[in-house]
């Protein structure tokens, strides 16, 4: 970066880092740093009189987020990975000896708010009452060139906190630092695809990879995005879903597998879409619909105790309850009760006429699968706030789902939404490899007639179907709104570390965060 597109602060900051090569300080320096405790763990347990030895030396780093200067000694508080602590620094005391360099102008001149720092001391209590460190000694460990916006406290409310997003999620680094809390999130997230995972091999499932380069992009209705394979010459999609190599391998004799999925779908953006996600898929031999109804109540049920202690959660001002059992709605009862209209026995003109009414953009490239999937998304999918299962779906809506047992027309199928959002999809497989190669092939016509959407045939998909594929159960949990759910949280792009946004412009550097 050349300098004339430096900020004051950052020129100034990049003649300090001068300054402290010129007087040997190693702005950047190689040696571990013997880190052997930390904020959190320091203010939980230090107890003044009773542990002194137990933190008479004690050895922390963090980021440097405030400093009071008071001549020959000053605070500071530093941000490590757990939380803040304050440190006290005494003149004398890091620089015993003649030589006050360290002191008088490296920390007092030519350290910054954002600097990196190891310290080494003793734990105390300040009169005040606030636990501290008392340094001993002092070490740089990173030299920050780039000013990081400052959060004022005052009696532990946060004041200037950085909330604009288009700064928080395309520095998503320099937002944990200036709000910790957003670490929160993440922690939960983390733990809610642990607690799922030991539920999952805790019941005999086998965790696998499938890849992410299709030559189909199967598994799901969505527009795929396209690569090119040099070294093959042909075009790859980026998948859309990993079902169709899951089920190969039910196929292939594995009883129970799943895959925490990174998918991609090329289509738009808002609170609850990213072009980039994640998904869990499990499938399951020898199960239907209705058992992974009762296994979907039990994984989600573990999973809100596991984060959140309870499973009560709050979404803004709603309270939703993961507590098993849920509701269970047709989709034909749904959209009757939402609309006052049959919709289990209308022709697609009656379906697209019926969309006209509700003010549902209709084109000619819908069939009565995506027809009845609008009515359902604008009539009445937003009044399901409680976990609901919606079930029984019609047979164009549902390409690879078994017909249902006792009602023609109709598939084992279930979508789970909570607080208005579809959170899972599930079926019983449809496992019949003439019935799958008509569904795909409906879909083949639905797609010349412009729906971008609709599925490819897999032909390698069916040859493994052919081979015989048994009963099977399958489900794709949406692990993004599920922690949105979980978390609190009310767009998909707070729980994703790094969303995807606009290429930005950094000739002149980024733009000053809004406060």
């Amino acid at each position: 970066m050349h300098t004339s597109n430096l900020s004051e602060q950052e020129l100034i900051r990049r003649e300090k880092l001068k300054s402290l090569q010129e007087l040997g300080i190693m702005a950047y320096p190689a040696p571990a740093f013997p880190v052997n405790s930390n904020a959190v763990f320091i203010k939980s347990n230090y107890k003044e009189g009773e542990n002194n030895a137990e933190f008479g030396a004690v050895c922390v780093a963090g980021r440097i987020m405030s400093i009071r200067d008071m001549g020959k000694a000053s605070f500071a508080v530093i941000q490590d990975s757990t939380g803040k602590i304050q440190l006290y620094l005494k003149r004398d005391e890091i620089c015993p000896a003649e030589d006050k360099t360290l002191y008088d102008k490296v920390w007092k001149h030519l350290t910054d708010i954002g600097d990196i720092i190891g310290v080494k001391g003793y734990v105390f209590t300040t009169k005040t009452g606030e636990i501290s460190i008392h340094v001993k000694e002092l070490t740089l460990l990173a030299k920050a060139l780039r000013p990081i916006p400052v959060v004022k406290e005052k009696e532990g409310e946060t004041f200037d906190a950085v909330t604009d997003p288009e700064f928080r999620y395309r520095q998503r680094y320099a937002d944990l630092i200036v709000n910790p809390q957003v670490k929160e999130v993440f922690i939960k997230r983390s733990r809610m695809i642990n607690t799922m995972r030991e539920f999952l091999n805790g019941q005999g499932a086998l965790e696998v990879d499938t890849p992410v380069l299709q030559t189909i992009p199967g598994g799901a209705a969505a527009r795929p995005f396209i690569t090119h394979h040099n070294a093959l010459d042909v075009p790859f999609y980026l998948r859309i879903a990993n079902e169709l190599y899951l089920k190969r391998l039910i196929v292939g004799g594995f009883d129970w597998v799943y895959e925490f999925s990174r998918n991609f779908r090329n289509e738009g953006m808002d609170r609850t879409h990213n072009p980039e996600f994640t998904i869990l898929e499990f499938y399951v031999a020898y199960k239907d619909y209705f058992w992974m109804m009762e296994t979907t109540e039990h994984l989600l049920e573990t999973t809100a105790r596991s984060v959140n202690g309870s499973t009560m959660v709050k979404a803004a001002e709603k309270e939703i309850d993961f507590k098993a059992p849920y509701k269970r709605i047709s989709i034909y009862d749904a959209i009757g009760e939402a609309t006052g209209a049959d919709v289990s026995r209308m022709t697609e003109e009656e379906l697209r006429n019926l969309c006209k009414k509700w003010h549902i953009a209709a084109d000619i490239s819908m069939g009565k699968g995506k027809l009845i999937d609008e009515l359902f998304s604008t009539t009445c999918e937003h009044q399901f706030i409680q976990p609901t299962f919606i079930t029984d779906y019609p047979v164009e809506m549902s390409p690879l789902t078994k017909k249902h047992r006792s009602q023609p027309g109709l598939v084992e199928r279930f979508e789970l939404i909570i607080n208005g959002k579809e959170i899972a999809n599930a079926y019983s497989e449809l496992n019949d490899p003439l019935d799958q190669r008509e569904r795909f092939e409906e879909q083949s016509a639905l797609m010349a007639r412009g729906d971008e959407e609709a599925m490819f045939i897999d032909h390698d998909f069916l040859r493994a179907l052919e081979y015989g594929m048994p009963p099977t159960a399958g489900i794709g949990i949406g692990i993004d709104r599920l922690t949105m759910l979980l978390t609190n949280q009310p767009s998909i792009q707070d729980v994703l570390l790094f969303p995807q946004m606009r290429p930005e412009k950094l000739v002149d550097g980024p733009a000053t965060p809004k406060p």
